[in-house]
């Protein structure tokens, strides 16, 4: 597209993060515009999965994570042989579904992101109903190797979308300012005491 930049067609399938099993397929179109900014990315999906039953595992997910006795808090998953700890997955799932947010931020048409792991992740507790945890996450960023360091700072609760703030420094990189309050995003820090962002 000559006066915006590149727009691609895909299709392709999910899988359920923890099972494998498939989730169904997917329609997107993905313009990269010509000026810097993150992509335009429009998708449609069909599940084979009944959302009665991914609600219900939301909110056992939820359940399970709301009824600790004290706060959570790691470092390093998965550890250095790629190995989390059964009662650690819930902790990465939710890593992975928040920097996918920032992935699709920062992607670019010759830049692609994953996540390597997770340095430390600690649960504030709230007064509200909503889950909240800060994670330091590394990204490991494509073609280049380079290893990418992000605060990421995300609240949840079931039934609603995933709310992410986040701040990346790369190495070797000036600081580089991560999501505002724009859709998606976090608006304005925690009230609960210590949790500024």
């Amino acid at each position: 597209m000559p006066e915006s930049g590149h727009k691609y067609y895909l299709q392709f399938s999910t899988e359920d993060y923890r099972t494998g099993e498939d989730a169904g397929n997917c329609l997107a179109t993905v313009l990269f515009p010509k000026k810097k900014s993150r992509p335009v990315v429009s998708i449609k999906c069909s599940h084979t999965k009944d959302q009665k039953d991914i609600q219900e595992e939301d909110n056992k997910f939820y359940q399970r994570i709301r009824h600790l006795s004290k706060p959570i808090t790691a470092n390093n998953i998965p550890d250095s042989y790629g190995n989390i700890e059964p009662a650690l997955e819930p902790v990465w799932a939710l890593a992975v579904a928040g920097s996918s947010s920032i992935m699709w931020e920062k992607s670019t048409e010759t830049l692609g992101y994953f996540l390597a792991q997770v340095k430390s992740v600690r649960q504030w507790i709230r007064k509200d109903d909503f889950i909240e945890f800060d994670y330091t996450v590394l990204l490991h960023e494509m073609p280049t190797q380079e290893i990418i360091s992000c605060h990421m700072r995300l609240t949840w609760l079931p039934g609603q979308p995933l709310k992410v703030k986040h701040f990346c420094a790369p190495e070797g990189h000036g600081a580089e300012q991560g999501s505002g309050a724009e859709a998606g995003s976090a608006a304005g820090p925690s009230a609960e005491k210590g949790a500024s962002f």
